[in-house]
C-alpha cells in the first residue's frame, strides 16, 4: 500500500527525476531520510522501475536510426493468453515496448532500428516466425512532436499571415 506522501513522491519524481533528495524533502515537506526510505522501498516494490533521460535524437547529426510502432495481430495461447508470445517478444533487444491493446490488433510494440531494412528483417524473419502472430502492421514514426509529456520542437514563432481590412 502506498502513502499519500509517496504518492506525492511519485509525481515529483515522475515530472523531474534529477530533483534532488534535498529538493524533494522541501516540496513534500518532510526530513531528508524520509525521502531516501520512502524512494529505496518504492524501488524494493519496483513501483519505481528506472530513471530515464529523454533525448532529442534529432539534434545530434551522427544518430542514425528510427523509430517503428508495429500492431501485432496474434492469436492467445491457452492457460497463458497474450503474456507468453508478448514475452517472447519483448525480449529481442530491439524492442523497446510492448503493450496489449484493445481494438483491431492485439499487442503494440515501438522498436529501433538502424534502417528500415533492418525493421523489415526483424517482422519478417523475428516477428513473423513466431507461431502465435497473425498478422502485422508496421508504421515509421516520422517526427515527435511530443512524448512521455515533453513536447519536442515548440515553435513559439506566429507564422500566420496578417490580415486586416
Amino acid at each position: 500500500m502506498v502513502t499519500e506522501k509517496e504518492l506525492e513522491l511519485l509525481a515529483c519524481l515522475e515530472k523531474s527525476s534529477r530533483l534532488s533528495v534535498d529538493t524533494l524533502a522541501k516540496l513534500l515537506n518532510i526530513e531528508v531520510e524520509e525521502v531516501k526510505k520512502m524512494v529505496k522501498k518504492l524501488e524494493a516494490e519496483k513501483i519505481i522501475v528506472d530513471y530515464v533521460t529523454h533525448i532529442d535524437w534529432t539534434k545530434v547529426k551522427e544518430h542514425t536510426g528510427l523509430t517503428a510502432m508495429i500492431d501485432v495481430k496474434v492469436t492467445p495461447k491457452h492457460g497463458v493468453g497474450f503474456d507468453a508470445v508478448a514475452e517472447q517478444i519483448y525480449r529481442y533487444s530491439e524492442v523497446k515496448s510492448v503493450y496489449l491493446m484493445s481494438g483491431t490488433y492485439d499487442l503494440s510494440i515501438t522498436l529501433e532500428g538502424k534502417t528500415m531494412g533492418e525493421v523489415a528483417m526483424f517482422v519478417s524473419e523475428k516477428l513473423a516466425t513466431i507461431e502465435s502472430v497473425v498478422s502485422t502492421t508496421t508504421h515509421f514514426i516520422l517526427k515527435k512532436y511530443k512524448h512521455e509529456g515533453i513536447i519536442y520542437e515548440k515553435n513559439d514563432d506566429d507564422k500566420r499571415i496578417v490580415v486586416t481590412p
